[in-house]
C-alpha cells in the first residue's frame, strides 16, 4: 500500500472519529449529590410480563431494595397482587418507607382481590405512612368517579377498623384533578402525575412546565397537600411533538427538577426506578424507558458530570474502524490507479456505511425487544444491509467512472481494409411470429455486409401463420446461398431451443458464431471491425453493444433507448475493465469451439445469452467489450412490452443464480475469478433490492394498518432505519444522473427520461425476482414489436398493479400524517417514506401515459452507413428446409 493510500486511511479514520464525537457530544447538567426523596417502583425485569404471569421472585425484589437502598428515602408501589405485597415487607428490612399502591380497572373480582390484599398488607406493615386507590382510573375511563369514591371511602374505613390511620388518596394526572374538583374532597392528599413529554414539551422547556402544573393544582386545592406520584422523561421512544427521548434529555431533567425539588421541599416520586420492558405494549416503545436504572439493574447517566447519548461512543467508533478495515484495505490494494480523490471519496463511502451500520446495531442492542419490534428489525435489518451494499457498489462504480486514471481494457473496432485471411462466420437470427418486412430489412443489412466468407440462418420457430414466415423463406432464397431459412414446428426451448438448432445445421467450416435478433440492422464493417480478436486464441466471444434506430421523434422510445444506453455506456464499459461482461443475445460473436467446450445454449433459461456468457468465463475463455455500436433494432412499442422484457431479464437472473451460485462462493477452486464473481454478485444486487423493496413496501402498508389500527401493539420503526431508506432513494437518483452526465451523451432531459424509465421499472424487476425465486419455470415472455397504438387507459392497464400500490402507499401515508402526524414527528418521516416509495409506482403510471401519446408518422428503418451491393441470387439457391 502507497504512502497515499495510508494518508486516506489516517484522513478517514480522523473525520470518522470526529463525526462519532459530534453526533454524541455531551452535556453537563447541574449535579445532584443527594438522597432521591422518592421513587415509582415495579418490580418486573427485562422477561417478565405480569399480562403473562412472569412474576419476579422475592429474591429479585430484594436485590433491587439493596440497590435503591442509601439512593432514595422512599418508594411508590402500583399493586399489591402477584407477588407485589411483599415489597413493603422486603423494603422495611432496607429502611425504606413505602406509599402503598393498588391497581384498580374495570375487572370487578380483581379490583375486589386487590382491595382486600391492600389493607392486608397496610395493616401488616409499619412502614406503610400513605395509600393510593387505583392509578389514573378516571384518565382512563376505567369507571366513574361515584365507584372511585366508594372504594377510596372503604379502604380508608377498614383500615381505621383495624387501627391503622394513613393518609388515602388516588392519583391522577394534574388536568383530571382540575376536572373532578369534588375528588379532592375525598382524599387526604392530591397525588398528582407531571409527565411533560406526553404533552409534547421541549426538554429545556419540560421542567418548568411541570411545576407550572403543580403550582395550578395546588392553587385549585389550598388546603390540601399535593404531592407528585409520578415525574420523569423518557431515555428512548418516539419524538412526541418537541418531546425528545434520549438519555442526555432524561438526566437534564431529573437533574434539573431534583435540584429545584429540594430548594422547594417537594414531595415528589420519580417515575420510575428501573425500566420496564413489557410497557412498551401499553405505552408504545416509550413505555420501557422511564427508569433512572437500565432494566439489567445498571445505572443509565451517572447524577455528577457530564452525560452523552452514546457514553461508549469511542469503543462504537474504533470499532466501525476496525470493521471497515479490511475492505479498504482490499479497495486500495486492488485500486491502486485511482486517483487520490477517488480512494478518499470511495475509503470515506465505506466508513460512513460501516459507522451506519454499528450505530444500528448499537440502538437494537440498546432497546428491548418486544415480538413486534423483533419482527420489524428481521424485515428492516436485511433491507438495510442489502441497501448499503448497493450504496458502496454503486460508489465504486462512480469512483472508478470519475477518478480512473486510464481505462485497463479498451477495446477498438480493427481497421477494414487490412489484406488477411477471414475465418468462416455463421450469423444466426431466431425469430418468432415476427413481421416479415421487419426481418426483410433485417436480412437486408446482412447481405450488405463488408465481409465475403460467412452465411446466414433464419431459425423460425413455432410460427403459427404461414403468411408470417412464408415470405421470409421466399426472401432467403432471394439472397442467395448464404441465406438459410428454416421453420420448425413445434420446437422446444423457446430462443435456446432456435439457437441450438442454428448450430446443429451450422455449416462444419464455421469457426465463429455471431447472433442477433430478428429486429437488427448491422453496420457492413460488424464483421471486419471484431473478428480479428479472435487472433488471439483464448478469447470466447466479443460483444458489440445494442441500440436503436426508432427513438427520435418518439418520447417514450426516447426515454427507453437512453435507459437502455445507460447499460451499455457505463455498466458494460466497468465490467470489461474486469472481464465480467454480461454477454447479451444480439451483436454477440462466439468462438464455435468455445460452446463446444462449455456446452450448448441453456435452453432450461430464458436469458440463455447471459447464462452462455457466464459459462464461457467460468470455463477460462475471456471476452471483448466495445462500445462501438455495430447495430440497431427496434424499442419496444408500449410499456407492456418494456416491463416484458425486463421481466424475462430479471426473471432469467434468478434462474441463473440459483444453478450458478456456487461459483460466486469464493474460494481458490472456483472458476470465475474474484473480480468476475464481484461484478456478477454486485449486478443483480439492485435487482435483489428492489424485491426487498416491493416485500418492504407492501409490509409498510401493513404495518401502517397496524399502527393506526392497533397502536399498542404496532411501533414505527426507528427513524435510524428509516432515514437511510430515503437518503439512499436520494442517493441513487444524484448517482445516476452523475455517471449520465459523465458517460452517456445526451441532454439533461433525456438523463431525467431514462430515470423516468428506469423507476418506472422497480416493479416489474422486483415481481419477477421473487417470482424467479419461488418458482422454476416460466413461459417465455417475448418482447412485442410494432404493437397497435394504445388509448390512456391502455396506460392503466398496463401499471394497474404499480398503480394500486402506489395509490395504497399514498393513502397510507396520508392517514399516518393527518392521525398521528401532529403529535409524532416520525409519523411523518414515516408518512414522508410512504410516500418515496410510492414513486417508482407513479413513474409506471407516467411512463405508461407517455408510451400511449400521440406519435408522428412511423419512418422507415435507416440504411447501415456503408453500404455493399447485394450480389446477385441465383434462382436455386437455398440449401433446403426442414419437415414442416
Amino acid at each position: 500500500m502507497r504512502y497515499s493510500g495510508l494518508l486516506v486511511l489516517f484522513l478517514v479514520a480522523v473525520l470518522n472519529l470526529a463525526g462519532w464525537a459530534y453526533l454524541n457530544r455531551s452535556i453537563e447538567p447541574r449535579p445532584w449529590g443527594e438522597v432521591i426523596n422518592g421513587v415509582d417502583y415495579s418490580p418486573f425485569r427485562g422477561d417478565q410480563d405480569p399480562r403473562n404471569n412472569r412474576y419476579p421472585s422475592e429474591a429479585e425484589i430484594e436485590q433491587d431494595m439493596q440497590i435503591l437502598s442509601g439512593q432514595v428515602k422512599q418508594i411508590r408501589t402500583y399493586s399489591t397482587l402477584d407477588g407485589q405485597g411483599e415489597i413493603a415487607k422486603i423494603a422495611g428490612r432496607y429502611g425504606l418507607e413505602v406509599m402503598q399502591g393498588s391497581w384498580l380497572d374495570g375487572r370487578l373480582e380483581r379490583n375486589e382481590e386487590e382491595i382486600k390484599k391492600l389493607i392486608e398488607t397496610v395493616a401488616t406493615q409499619n412502614n406503610i405512612r400513605r395509600v393510593l386507590v387505583g392509578n389514573e382510573t378516571l384518565l382512563r375511563a376505567d369507571m366513574p368517579i361515584q365507584d372511585l369514591v366508594e372504594y377510596i371511602r372503604r379502604v380508608r374505613t377498614e383500615l381505621s377498623n383495624r387501627g391503622k390511620h394513613v393518609e388515602v388518596s388516588t392519583p391522577e394526572t394534574w388536568d383530571i384533578w382540575l376536572r373532578y374538583p369534588q375528588l379532592g374532597r375525598e382524599v387526604d392528599f392530591i397525588a398528582i402525575h407531571l409527565l411533560p413529554y406526553w404533552e409534547g414539551q421541549a426538554p429545556d422547556k419540560a421542567v418548568e412546565y411541570a411545576l407550572s402544573r403543580y403550582q395550578q393544582v395546588k392553587d385549585a386545592f389550598p388546603t390540601k397537600k399535593v404531592v407528585i406520584t409520578e415525574i420523569g422523561w423518557p431515555s428512548e421512544g418516539r419524538i412526541r411533538r418537541d418531546a425528545v427521548p434520549s438519555p442526555t434529555s432524561q438526566a437534564a431533567f431529573l437533574r434539573a427538577f431534583l435540584n429545584i425539588a429540594n430548594q422547594r421541599g417537594l414531595d415528589y416520586f420519580i417515575q420510575e426506578a428501573f425500566d420496564q420492558p413489557w410497557k412498551r405494549n401499553i405505552e408504545g416503545s416509550v413505555g420501557a424507558y422511564w427508569g433512572v436504572y437500565n432494566a439489567d439493574r445498571t445505572p443509565k447517566f451517572p447524577m455528577v458530570g457530564p452525560v452523552s447519548d452514546r457514553p461508549h461512543w469511542p469503543q462504537l467508533a474504533a470499532a466501525s474502524i476496525l470493521l471497515a478495515l479490511p475492505l479498504m484495505a482490499w479497495f486500495l490494494a486492488r485500486w491502486a490507479d485511482l486517483r487520490f480523490s477517488g480512494r478518499f471519496f470511495f475509503i470515506a463511502l465505506i466508513q460512513i456505511v460501516t459507522s451506519a451500520l454499528v450505530m444500528v446495531v448499537d440502538s437494537g442492542l440498546r432497546s428491548y425487544m418486544s415480538p413486534g419490534i423483533a419482527l420489524m428489525w428481521a424485515m428492516l435489518l436485511p433491507l438495510l444491509l442489502l441497501l448499503f451494499m448497493v450504496v458502496l457498489a454503486e460508489g465504486l462504480e462512480l469512483s472508478e467512472v470519475i477518478w480512473a486514471s486510464r481505462r485497463q481494457r479498451h477495446f477498438l473496432p480493427f481497421k477494414t481494409d487490412v489484406e488477411r485471411s477471414w475465418p468462416k462466420v455463421s450469423i444466426h437470427i431466431p425469430a418468432y411470429n415476427e413481421p416479415p418486412e421487419m426481418l426483410k430489412q433485417t436480412l437486408d443489412a446482412l447481405a450488405r455486409l463488408d465481409y465475403q466468407n460467412f452465411e446466414v440462418l433464419v431459425i423460425d420457430n413455432n410460427t403459427k401463420d404461414e403468411k408470417v414466415w412464408r415470405p421470409v423463406e421466399e426472401y432467403c432464397r432471394q439472397l442467395g446461398e448464404r441465406f438459410r431459412f428454416f421453420h420448425v414446428s413445434p420446437l422446444k426451448g423457446f430462443k435456446a431451443g432456435a439457437l441450438n438448432f442454428a448450430l446443429r445445421h451450422t455449416a462444419k467450416d464455421v469457426e465463429i458464431v455471431g447472433v442477433i435478433d430478428a429486429d437488427y440492422l448491422v453496420e457492413p464493417d460488424w464483421l471486419k471491425s471484431l473478428v480479428p480478436y479472435f487472433d488471439r486464441a483464448d478469447i470466447g466471444f466479443v460483444q458489440a453493444p445494442q441500440d436503436h434506430y426508432d427513438w427520435k421523434d418518439d418520447t417514450f422510445k426516447e426515454f427507453i433507448n437512453w435507459e437502455y444506453a445507460g447499460f451499455f455506456q457505463i455498466g458494460m464499459v466497468q465490467r470489461n475493465e474486469r472481464d465480467a461482461i454480461i454477454q447479451h443475445g444480439t451483436m454477440t460473436l462466439v468462438r464455435r469451439a468455445a460452446i463446444e467446450h462449455v456446452g450448448p445454449w441453456a435452453e432450461w433459461c430464458i436469458c440463455e445469452d447471459a447464462e452462455m456468457g457466464l459459462r464461457l468465463l467460468a470455463g477460462g475463455w475471456h471476452s471483448v467489450y466495445t462500445d462501438r455500436r455495430f447495430g440497431y433494432g427496434l424499442t419496444p412499442d408500449s410499456f407492456g412490452g418494456y416491463k416484458s422484457q425486463r421481466f424475462r431479464w430479471a426473471y432469467g437472473a434468478v434462474q441463473i443464480i440459483k444453478r450458478h451460485w456456487r461459483d460466486m462462493l469464493p474460494g481458490s477452486d472456483r472458476k470465475l475469478d474474484p473480480m468476475q464473481r464481484y461484478h456478477f454478485i454486485t449486478g443483480w444486487m439492485p435487482w435483489f433490492a428492489d424485491a426487498l423493496g416491493l416485500v418492504f413496501a407492501v409490509a409498510s402498508l401493513a404495518w401502517t394498518v397496524g399502527v393506526l389500527v392497533l397502536p399498542k401493539y404496532f411501533e414505527l420503526p426507528l427513524a435510524l432505519f428509516l432515514l437511510p431508506v430515503v437518503a439512499v432513494f436520494g442517493a441513487k437518483l444524484a448517482q445516476f444522473l452523475w455517471l449520465y452526465k459523465i458517460r452517456v451523451p445526451c441532454t439533461l432531459r433525456q438523463r431525467l427520461g431514462a430515470g423516468l424509465a428506469g423507476l418506472a421499472l422497480t416493479y416489474t424487476i422486483a415481481k419477477a425476482m421473487l417470482y424467479g425465486l419461488f418458482t422454476s419455470k416460466l413461459p417465455f415472455i417475448r418482447t412485442p414489436k410494432h404493437e397497435d397504438q394504445a388509448a390512456f387507459v391502455q396506460a392503466l392497464i398496463m401499471a394497474q398493479e404499480e398503480v394500486l400500490l402506489g395509490a395504497l402507499l399514498v393513502l397510507a401515508g396520508i392517514g399516518m400524517w393527518n392521525f398521528q402526524g401532529g403529535e409524532d414527528p416520525e409519523a411523518r418521516l414515516w408518512a414522508i417514506v410512504m410516500w418515496a416509495q410510492s414513486v417508482p409506482y407513479w413513474a409506471s403510471l407516467v411512463l405508461a401515459a407517455i408510451s400511449t401519446a400521440p406519435k408522428p408518422p412511423s419512418k422507415e428503418a435507416p440504411v447501415p452507413v456503408s453500404s455493399v451491393p447485394v450480389p446477385a441470387a441465383p434462382a436455386s439457391s437455398v440449401e433446403g428446409t426442414p419437415a414442416q
